[in-house]
């Protein structure tokens, strides 16, 4: 069963970096947002691997869900989209800001003790998030609310700003 997961995870690991670079590398645009949705699946395989249902199921209903299906539609309903970039003359600094990222990265990866568990728990999170946001009066229910009631003012705003008059 270990070897099954770790042949997965790797698997899934492989078809993650691939296609990122294909996002990047892509001059289609479309295809690159199609690359950036498999790339979100490919995410959550590794969180349900990982047994962190609660974060699978909200990296499909949040990132594939509903960004990916907007950079999508922003796609389709914007003109000239087969061009791509008219020039690159920031290719260079963001390959130098690129590296950088990279650099500070593997360094963060390889210095920091990361601790190992060797369990993996057979209990979902779902239930505990849940138990933790909503009970009694220690829960998080009132900011829940809050942020959602901001969350659709942020889109409203964004709407009407935006649309044609």
């Amino acid at each position: 069963m270990e070897t099954g997961i770790a042949i997965s995870f790797w698997i899934l690991a492989a078809v993650t970096i691939a296609s990122a670079l294909a996002v990047v590398l892509f001059r289609n645009i479309f295809h690159a947002a199609l690359f950036l949705v498999l790339c979100f699946f490919t995410i959550a395989g590794i969180f349900v691997i990982l047994s962190a249902d609660f974060l699978a199921a909200a990296q499909v209903l949040i990132y594939v869900g509903a960004i990916a299906v907007l950079i999508i539609f922003a796609i389709m309903l914007t003109r000239e989209t087969q061009r791509g970039s008219p020039s690159g003359r920031l290719r260079l600094p963001a390959l130098m800001v690129g590296l950088l990222f990279l650099a500070t990265m593997v360094f963060i990866v390889v210095s920091t003790d990361w601790q190992v568990i060797t369990e993996i728990p057979d209990q979902p999170t779902t239930s505990a998030i849940a138990q933790a946001l909503f009970s009694g009066e220690e829960g998080f229910v009132l900011p829940f609310e809050i942020a959602a009631a901001l969350l659709l003012a942020a889109i409203i705003g964004a709407i009407v700003l935006v649309r044609e008059r």
